[in-house]
């Protein structure tokens, strides 16, 4: 059997918990509320988020205008494209310029080769990801895949001739006539027979 006034304590206990809970629970409700309307969504640092960056266009994503960017690599030194950069590394104050002079290049009717070339005519080969395929660039191309099948072909040379030398240096192991005398090989062929008896 139980005390009734220690029933009593726990169901009181119980009460006041539950209480103090369901009041802490509205008076955080409350507060969230009232800070949600303050703020009002402003972001209290805007700086501190990156830097603004400008409102997208439809050229931003024209597929003509970054085939051009891709082409061009953007001067911050990340060796990335100017598309790639701009698109990716938000910090990167080259790439927005870079591709703010393509898109007025692009405005003012040029062509996307022309385009090219006025950034090779204003930064130099640098400019381009990739040299172009000629003069003394075709060497880039060429000079890789030369110096590999050479590589390759002096490599089955001398392992031909290190197994050629090998296979001749080896002692040939031919069978050895028997000295023995008459006498003995006839003495061998009755143990023989007597082992296999």
């Amino acid at each position: 059997m139980t005390d009734g006034r220690t029933v009593g304590r726990l169901d009181g206990n119980r009460r006041d918990f539950l209480g103090t809970m369901f009041g802490l629970v509205l008076s955080l409700g409350q507060t969230v509320q009232q800070s949600d309307r303050q703020t009002g969504g402003r972001v209290y640092d805007p700086n501190r988020a990156g830097r603004a960056q400008a409102p997208v266009t439809a050229a931003d994503n024209d597929a003509h205008i970054q085939a051009i960017e891709k082409k061009l690599r953007c001067s911050c030194g990340c060796g990335l494209d100017i598309y790639t950069c701009r698109t990716t590394d938000f910090q990167c104050t080259y790439s927005p310029a870079l591709h703010k002079e393509v898109l007025r290049l692009t405005g003012q009717g040029k062509t996307a080769q022309q385009v090219i070339d006025a950034f090779v005519a204003q930064y130099g080969q640098e400019a381009l990801m990739a040299p172009p395929k000629r003069g003394f660039n075709l060497a880039g191309y060429f000079v890789p895949s030369i110096a590999i099948v050479i590589a390759a072909v002096v490599l089955v040379r001398v392992l031909r001739r290190w197994t050629r030398d090998a296979a001749a240096a080896a002692p040939a192991t031919t069978a050895s006539v028997p000295n023995a005398t008459p006498q003995e090989l006839e003495r061998l062929r009755r143990e023989l027979d007597r082992l296999d008896a």
